[in-house]
C-alpha cells in the first residue's frame, strides 16, 4: 500500500505543497510548545480547562465558608438526577513515573499466592485473646462461646520460593519509633488495627500505655517508643454523614464526592498510613451525593459502585498531592470477602459461614462477597499513584477463610429474638473476622512491606 502511494504522482502545485509543508511544521512547533507547557508547567490548569468540557470535577479545593459539613443531621433538600460529573486529577510524576512502578513490581515475590498450613505449634496464635485488653468485643470469638479454636491456628504460607517475613514485635516497634501509623477506614480495618495493637501491646509496660478515644479518632499510645498506632473512622474516604462511628446507622448515605479535607486534616501527619474502603459502598441503597460546588441540601443520587470510584479518585488527588515516598509509607488494603452463601462453596447447601471449621483448599475458588469490577477500578486507581502507594491484596487469601468469621459468636448490639435464635446462621455475622485470627496475617503482610 504504501509502495503504491509513493509512486503515484502529485496533482497539487508545488506552491500549494510548500505552503502545506510550512503549516504543518508550523503545528509541530506548536504542539511541542504545547506538550512541553503541559508536562512540565501547568497540569492542573489543563484539566480544569478540560474538565469543562468533559465534565470532571477538581477534587479537594478548599471549602467555601458557607459550606455545610456532613454530619449525622445532615439531610437531602431535593434529590436530582445524577448530571454524570466525574472526579478528574493529574498524575504530577508522568507515565514513566508508573511504568517504572511497574517494572519494579514484576521484581518483587509474590507473597499474595499461597495456600493456609494448619500449624500448632506453640508460636500460633501470634497472640492470644484474652491477653488484650483492648479486644473489640465485636471480634472476640472465644470470650464468646466459639467452641473450636483452630481458626487461630492457620499460618498464610505463600508458594514457593516465596516466605513470609516471620512477625517480630520488637523489630515492629522499632520500625515505629517515633513515629504516627494511622489505619484509615470502616470497621474491617478497625479489626486490621485491633489485631495489630493486641499484637504490638504485650511487650510495652501496662503503665507505659495507654488508650484515648477524641471522636472519630482512636489511640494507641507507647511512651518508651514515642510511638502511636491510631484508628480514623472514615468509611467512605470522602467527607460522609456516616462519619460518627457511633451514630452511624442511617436511612439516608450522603457523601461529599468530591473532598477528603475533613479526614485528611487528621491524617495527614502520620508517617504510614493504611487505607480501606469496600463493604459500605455495596449496601443496597443508592449513595447521595452533595458536591461542595452545590447549595446545601442539594442532592444527586448514584449506585455504590460509581460513588466508590468517585471517592477513590478523590482520595489520589490527595495521595498524588501530599505523599512523598520518600518520607511517608501508604497502604491500601483490598476488598476483605464475605461468606454469606455456603453453596458457593458446598454446592447444594443453603447456609452461611456458621458452622464453617476449615479453609476452602480450592485455589482457585472467588465467591460473590469480592467484586471483580470494583477490583479491576481499584486496581486502575493506585497504577496511576505509582510508588506512593503499596497494595495489600488480602482479597484472595481470604476468600479461602470462610471459617475465619465470628458467626454467631460475637456481642451483637441489637437484641436477638426467639426466631433469630432458633436459626443461628440467620444472625451470623460473616463480614468481619475472628482476632486472633484472619487479620493478624493482614498485619504480617504489613510487617512484611515495612
Amino acid at each position: 500500500m504504501f509502495q503504491r502511494w509513493n509512486t503515484k504522482k502529485s496533482r497539487l502545485p508545488v506552491a500549494g505543497l510548500l505552503f502545506m509543508l510550512a503549516l504543518a511544521v508550523t503545528f509541530m512547533v506548536l504542539y511541542d510548545e504545547r506538550s512541553i507547557h503541559h508536562d512540565n508547567t501547568n497540569r492542573e490548569q489543563d484539566l480544569q480547562e478540560t474538565s469543562i468540557l468533559t465534565s470532571f470535577v477538581h477534587p479537594n479545593l478548599p471549602p467555601r465558608n458557607d459550606l455545610e459539613v456532613l454530619d449525622r443531621f445532615s439531610r437531602c433538600n431535593s434529590t436530582n438526577e445524577y448530571s454524570g460529573k466525574k472526579i478528574g486529577w493529574v498524575d504530577h510524576q508522568g507515565s514513566d513515573f508508573v511504568a517504572a512502578a511497574a517494572k519494579e513490581e514484576e521484581n518483587i515475590c509474590d507473597v499474595f499466592s499461597g495456600k493456609w498450613v494448619f500449624d500448632n505449634s506453640s508460636s500460633y496464635p501470634l497472640h492470644k485473646e484474652f491477653d488484650c485488653p483492648y479486644m473489640s468485643e465485636q471480634l472476640a470469638c472465644e470470650r464468646y462461646g466459639r467452641p473450636d479454636l483452630e481458626y487461630q491456628h492457620w499460618r498464610w504460607q505463600p508458594h514457593p520460593p516465596c516466605n513470609l517475613k516471620r512477625w517480630n514485635v520488637t523489630e515492629m516497634w522499632e520500625m515505629l519509633r517515633g513515629k504516627r501509623m494511622m489505619f484509615v477506614g470502616d470497621s474491617l480495618n478497625r479489626g486490621q488495627w485491633v489485631s495489630m495493637v493486641c499484637l504490638l501491646q504485650s511487650v510495652i509496660p501496662r503503665d507505659k500505655q495507654s488508650m484515648s478515644t477524641n471522636a472519630s479518632l482512636t489511640i494507641f499510645e507507647a511512651q518508651d517508643y514515642n510511638a502511636t498506632v491510631e484508628f480514623l473512622w472514615a468509611p467512605y474516604l470522602v467527607e460522609s454523614n456516616s462519619d460518627d462511628p457511633v451514630n452511624r446507622k442511617l436511612d439516608e448515605r450522603i457523601i461529599r464526592p468530591d473532598s477528603v479535607l475533613k479526614h485528611a486534616s487528621m491524617w495527614q501527619h502520620a508517617d504510614i498510613l493504611i487505607f480501606n474502603t469496600y463493604l459500605w459502598w455495596r449496601r443496597p441503597r443508592p449513595v447521595k451525593l452533595q458536591w461542595s460546588s452545590k447549595e446545601k441540601g442539594s442532592c444527586e443520587e448514584v449506585k455504590g459502585a460509581e460513588g466508590m470510584e468517585m471517592a477513590m479518585n478523590t482520595w489520589a488527588h490527595w495521595i498524588s498531592n501530599n505523599v512523598d515516598p520518600n518520607t511517608k509509607r501508604v497502604f491500601f488494603v483490598t476488598m476483605s470477602p464475605t461468606h454469606i452463601w455456603s453453596r458457593e462453596w458446598n454446592p447444594g447447601s443453603e447456609g452461611n459461614c456458621y458452622g464453617e471449621k476449615k479453609p476452602i483448599e480450592d485455589g482457585s475458588y472467588w465467591g460473590s462477597g469480592s467484586d471483580i469490577p470494583t477490583m479491576r477500578m481499584v486496581e486502575k486507581v493506585l497504577r496511576r499513584l505509582g510508588p506512593k502507594v503499596s497494595v495489600l491484596n488480602i482479597t484472595q487469601l481470604s476468600e479461602y477463610r470462610k471459617d475465619g468469621h465470628p458467626s454467631v459468636y460475637r456481642k451483637f448490639w441489637e437484641p436477638l429474638n426467639d426466631e433469630m435464635l432458633k436459626n443461628p446462621a440467620s444472625y451470623a455475622d460473616c463480614n468481619h473476622w475472628c482476632v486472633p485470627g484472619v487479620p493478624d496475617v493482614w498485619n504480617q503482610l504489613l510487617f512484611h512491606f515495612l
